[in-house]
């Protein structure tokens, strides 16, 4: 079991996780016909099937109760701040299911030339707020306060001592929530980790439906219809979201080092980490000369490597893979859609940018606080 145990803790480095999500991804969430005919021909369309549901919950179980026998994985995922998280991921695992076999099943019944869900009639029953109503929401209400109840008596509220200037925990975690912005922390300057990244990345959940709508597939919902503004909807919830919090809960550990859910968190490990800046790379390491004293100069490598990638990218993909999106949207919809898209993606990049090349930022001007 032991080596079972190495296997987890391999797997769960930021650079192979990340990374085997992002590949796996597209097999799972087919954004194009490309990748649905590869999700057909692995059989990954049976994902959504109720059998399917039922052995990822017991797996999810089993691997759960196996690792409650290590001392390291009892300690991260019984800590009363981080019970909700682990109730989170079942939850999570089976409301993505719920929605995508609601939606798959709406695509076979189409195909048949047949009606969604959504549009066949309720019986026209009327239901009576007292007794109906009524008995349903107090049951309700004693289920859900026998629960909690029996929570606050098995966990003790994680209430510690008064703050102590002198003394900070290591790791010092925010709430839950806000676990995948302290991760964003990691990568980009405060003002674009707690604000702007975060801001653009709901409102481009929010507006997706929106931008990338269709008044024929408006009333119900079906997956193979609105394929693209799904799997991006998914990959932004589920991947720059979910999974970073997911992270920051159970892998991040003293020092805000990595570590396995089987890994001990020794507070003495500390990993020797030398980031630079992009204009460090190209003055001092490529050109061998001290950086200009010029910001401008300094910082123009960067400035038009962001120019390009905002500027020249979104007309050049509305040209080339995404000319029929752009044809079907129009320049208004299609700017503010591939703004949104282009923008949330800075973050898995800048993640890889730290990781392959220790990159702090393309962009820094510390004099005026700016840096991207």
């Amino acid at each position: 079991m032991g080596s079972f145990k190495e296997i987890v803790n391999t797997i769960s480095n930021p650079t192979i996780l990340f990374t085997s999500v992002v590949i796996i991804f597209p097999f799972v969430f087919p954004p194009s016909d490309w990748f649905e005919k590869w999700h057909r021909k692995l059989g990954l369309h049976h994902l959504w099937g109720t059998n399917a549901i039922v052995i990822a919950m017991i797996a999810m179980v089993t691997f759960f109760v196996y690792g409650l026998g290590d001392y390291n994985f009892q300690k991260i995922v019984l800590k009363p701040d981080n019970v909700p998280i682990s109730g989170m991921i079942f939850l999570v695992v089976f409301f993505t299911w719920l929605s995508m076999h609601q939606a798959y099943k709406n695509d076979e019944r189409l195909d048949a030339g047949q009606k969604p869900d959504e549009f066949y009639e309720a019986p026209n029953d009327k239901v009576l707020v007292w007794p109906d109503l009524v008995y349903v929401e107090l049951i309700s209400l004693i289920i859900m306060s026998a629960f909690l109840l029996v929570w606050s008596i098995g966990l003790p509220a994680p209430i510690e001592e008064p703050a102590n200037p002198t003394e900070s925990p290591n790791p010092a975690k925010a709430p839950w929530y806000f676990l995948g912005l302290q991760e964003m922390l990691v990568y980009f300057d405060p003002w674009m980790a707690g604000v702007v990244l975060p801001s653009l990345i709901i409102v481009g959940l929010m507006a997706m439906p929106y931008i990338d709508r269709s008044s024929e597939n408006s009333g119900f919902y079906s997956y193979k219809r609105r394929r693209l503004a799904i799997s991006l909807f998914m990959f932004g919830w589920l991947v720059l979201w979910v999974m970073l919090i997911i992270v920051g809960t159970v892998l991040r550990g003293p020092n805000w080092n990595f570590f396995g859910p089987f890994e001990y968190w020794d507070v003495h490990k500390l990993e020797a980490l030398t980031n630079i800046n992009l204009s460090e790379i190209v003055y001092i390491k490529l050109l061998s000369t001290g950086l200009p004293d010029s910001i401008l100069l300094r910082e123009i490598w960067g400035i038009l490597i962001t120019l390009a990638y905002f500027l020249i990218l979104p007309p050049l993909l509305a040209k080339t893979i995404l000319k029929d999106m752009y044809a079907r949207l129009g320049v208004v919809r299609y700017s503010l859609f591939i703004v949104l898209i282009i923008t949330a993606l800075t973050l898995p990049i800048k993640m890889y940018l730290r990781w392959i090349f220790n990159l702090k930022y393309i962009i820094s001007i510390p004099e005026y606080f700016f840096n991207f």
